[in-house]
């Protein structure tokens, strides 16, 4: 019999087969070794490959196996995202072909080389970042680039447009649409959850959609799921916030913006921070989600994100000179990042400190409810019939008067209320003070580690909870902190690291570090 030739095995597609792994945010195929096509076509292990059927076509990285459990000779395999993507039933006979490499690769050289980008080269390579076109590390390159050589304000701006672009546009037919952001690096810092009640009480629209945590210990999004369900679809979302003004879920069924969600996904792994980057992750997310009216909280601190004013005045500069070229209405308020915000770290946790306030029960945190009263009070502010200075007391009467509540219960409802989870978690130990003092610095990266050792935001009632705060005096062997855990392996981890360095400093009270406040 004569040997099949590499003509021919184009024309014998592939039978399409699921394969269960996550690959997150990346598409990737498997061939096995002993494929006809593989052999024929010249494949290498991690190139690019193109598959099509029945009009639709994706772009994903090639992998080999040589188990046929995996994928067998006469079958192509793809990850779970690949498979969505496409959108193909199993067994469907899918093509598989070479993909030149994207154009926009010109670009990111250009951009290494130290090159100003345009409009049009930010917009191919978003475009091509959706598409999947990029590998990990073309876009690791293109992170590196606009780190190392920086990116001006028209660069942000352009970029930012360009993510925009990528995704689809909610529309909620009002003149006045609110929202509110943190830039992060804060632990506990939950005041999302009170802002959106307390301004949707008031009437103003504010359709909040957040993001799950990367490298924190809870996201918005996490903590919200503690009480209600948040991964809800635009119509969803569309329903809610016409029963309620208002919702707070899970971003990522929205579409909003999706190269940034790429991006991010390559950014984090590799401790990239760039500014421009984060403006435009931002802002892009942002007006999809059809903003009008935004609230940006920097906060400033030794271990936040941002360590110092003269860097927070530098991105409030620019967030606003973005904002105000989008169209966008847009204030900046630089907060106090010396701790974390509330008590709890952790979803269930976090979700606690948040009923607490929203209760006006005596024991809740103060920082959490007075930032947060702060915040909300600005955005009325923004209603042109509220007079400025009133917001803070308007924000005031609204969580005291019981209507924040009810409007959060309301949200609960529409959203649909999640199973009951435990505020406290099986395995607990409780750090303690080393010696007698005044605590006089809280490492917030420190705190967010344990805390994400112990299993938050995974497991919703892990994380920390706070006994002490900055500037608290404290005996020999009392409580600083304690951590829960569910699973041991977590606990011992986060025990392990905090017995090691428990992120808090004790001294004298004059050397309590200065507090950066702009309320």
């Amino acid at each position: 019999m004569s040997a099949r030739k590499p003509e021919d095995t184009r024309k014998a597609p592939l039978k399409l087969r699921r394969v269960a792994i996550d690959t997150y945010h990346e598409n990737v195929a498997f061939l096995n070794r002993n494929c006809e096509l593989y052999r024929a076509e010249g494949f290498q292990a991690l190139s690019k490959v193109e598959i099509s059927t029945n009009g639709s076509r994706i772009y994903a990285v090639l992998n080999v196996a040589d188990d046929d459990a995996i994928v067998r000779p006469d079958e192509l395999g793809l990850s779970e995202q690949a498979f969505a993507q496409l959108g193909q039933q199993e067994g469907q006979k899918v093509c598989v072909a070479h993909t030149e490499p994207p154009q926009s690769m010109d670009a990111v050289r250009r951009k290494i080389a130290g090159d100003r980008l345009q409009i049009d080269e930010f917009r191919s390579i978003t475009r091509d970042i959706v598409e999947n076109r990029y590998s990990r590390t073309e876009m690791a390159a293109f992170l590196v680039a606009s780190v190392q050589n920086g990116l001006d304000r028209e660069e942000i701006l352009s970029l930012t447009r360009a993510m925009t672009e990528t995704g689809d546009r909610l529309r909620w037919d009002a003149t006045l649409v609110a929202d509110k952001h943190c830039i992060g690096g804060i632990p506990g810092n939950r005041t999302t959850m009170l802002v959106v009640p307390i301004v949707a009480a008031h009437g103003l629209l504010i359709p909040k959609t957040s993001s799950r945590a990367i490298t924190s210990p809870a996201g918005t999004a996490d903590t919200m799921s503690v009480l209600a369900k948040v991964d809800l679809g635009p119509e969803q979302m569309h329903k809610v916030v016409r029963k309620t003004g208002a919702c707070l879920t899970w971003g990522g069924n929205a579409h909003l913006a999706p190269a940034d969600d790429i991006l991010i996904s390559v950014e984090r792994p590799l401790g990239i921070d760039s500014e421009g980057q984060m403006i435009a992750s931002i802002l892009s997310k942002k007006l999809a989600a059809g903003a009008t009216h935004l609230l940006l909280d920097i906060p400033v601190g030794p271990t936040a994100k941002v360590r110092h004013m003269n860097q927070a005045l530098r991105l409030r500069k620019l967030f606003e000179f973005i904002g105000d070229r989008l169209g966008l209405h847009l204030e900046v308020v630089i907060s106090n990042g010396s701790q974390p915000i509330g008590r709890g770290i952790g979803p269930a946790l976090e979700a606690r400190d948040v009923m607490q306030v929203l209760k006006n029960e005596a024991h809740a945190p103060d920082d959490l409810r007075e930032k947060a009263l702060y915040l909300a009070g600005r955005i009325l502010e923004f209603d042109p019939d509220v007079r400025g200075g009133q917001g803070f007391h308007l924000a005031r009467d609204i969580l005291e008067s019981g209507r924040a509540l009810k409007k959060m219960e309301a949200i609960i409802e529409a959203q649909g209320a999640s199973r009951s989870v435990p505020f406290t978690a099986p395995l607990t130990v409780d750090i303690c003070a080393a010696q007698k003092g005044v605590v006089t610095a809280i490492d917030n990266y420190q705190l967010t580690r344990i805390a994400r050792l112990a299993g938050a935001p995974m497991d919703l009632n892990a994380g920390v909870d706070l006994y002490k705060k900055l500037g608290d005096e404290v005996e020999q062997g009392d409580p600083l902190y304690r951590i829960q855990a569910e699973f041991p392996a977590d606990f011992n981890f986060a025990r392990t690291r905090a017995e090691h360095d428990s992120g808090y400093r004790i001294g004298k009270a004059d050397e309590v570090g200065k507090n950066y406040m702009e309320f």
